[in-house]
């Protein structure tokens, strides 16, 4: 097999993990696009803001932006960095959220609606979690698990400046929660090895392992705990197959739940890559785009 040529080498198990799922030549898209600097992207957090003043305020900033054609609250920003950003009112004040576009599509396939009881299972820094607010009109009541306490109160720190107040947080592991819980809608964004992001370089071997018991353990809990009839939806920050469809081809049976076909248009954006399950969604990593799977999930009654 031929080697991956890039200006900054991915381990070299994982380059061939890489080649063995997706080819020489789409693995070594993977690998550049893990390595490239991406725009600055925001989101505007609508309940603080309007998407036209948020952009006039950059604008007055001197700051450039355009819209994602698949989600009206996604901006992207020419020639600026994120700290630029952050001294901005609009941000100061929580009018937007500095987040990868990538991040933004697993709750806009969950579509959280007013009066749902959500469950956000791994929930900091809040970007997400913010984001299903926003998008339930502030509505919807969410509860949101972190289990370690300096990135819990982080994540109440993002909740609080981006006035999203029907969110509660836990500071627990949610792999522990009482199976006496049951929820209308979850969001699983699992930690993960992170191969479709620039933390290619660091990963290793027992970082996979480690990650997959991990997902393994919190979507067992998360079927447990959703309501049946219900859906969830499953995201990751890579593009292993391991971390993602193989996960579900284990859990899903026994837990009598299987994949629904995601019907978003933001699929007919994204640049895609081949899965081994009908219907998910796993993004190869671009120039625009950090790699992300997500599939999305129903429960039996």
């Amino acid at each position: 097999m031929q080697p991956i040529h890039t200006p900054q080498r991915i381990p070299e198990f994982l380059e061939q993990m890489l080649i063995g799922q997706y080819g020489a030549e789409t693995a070594a898209k993977i690998s550049d696009g893990c390595i490239r600097r991406r725009p600055v992207t925001l989101r505007v957090n609508t309940l603080k803001a309007e998407t036209e003043t948020v952009k006039k305020a950059l604008s007055d900033a001197g700051i450039h932006s355009r819209t994602a054609e698949w989600y009206g609250e996604a901006l992207i920003l020419e020639d600026v960095r994120e700290p630029e950003v952050q001294r901005l009112d609009i941000y100061r004040d929580g009018q937007i959220y500095l987040q990868s576009l990538s991040s933004m599509i697993p709750p806009l396939f969950l579509s959280p609606q007013a009066g749902e009881c959500i469950l956000d299972m791994a929930a900091a820094p809040g970007g997400k979690t913010t984001q299903m607010a926003a998008l339930s009109g502030g509505k919807a009541q969410i509860t949101a698990c972190e289990k370690n306490y300096a990135r819990s109160q982080r994540l109440k720190y993002n909740l609080e400046k981006q006035g999203a107040g029907t969110v509660v947080v836990m500071n627990e592991d949610a792999r522990k929660l009482d199976p006496f819980f049951s929820f209308d809608k979850v969001l699983l964004d699992a930690p993960c090895s992170g191969s479709g992001t620039g933390d290619v370089p660091r990963i290793t071997k027992e970082l996979i392992e480690r990650s997959v018991r991990t997902q393994e353990a919190l979507l067992r809990k998360a079927l447990e705990l959703l309501k049946p009839g219900h859906e969830m939806v499953y995201s990751t920050c890579s593009v292993l197959r391991e971390e993602n469809e193989r996960i579900l081809k284990k859990v899903l049976p026994g837990a009598k739940a299987r994949v629904v076909p995601i019907e978003h248009r933001v699929m007919s954006y994204l640049p895609l890559l081949p899965a081994e399950m009908e219907g998910v969604c796993c993004i190869c990593p671009t120039e625009l785009y950090e790699g992300f799977f997500a599939a999305k999930i129903r429960k039996d009654k």
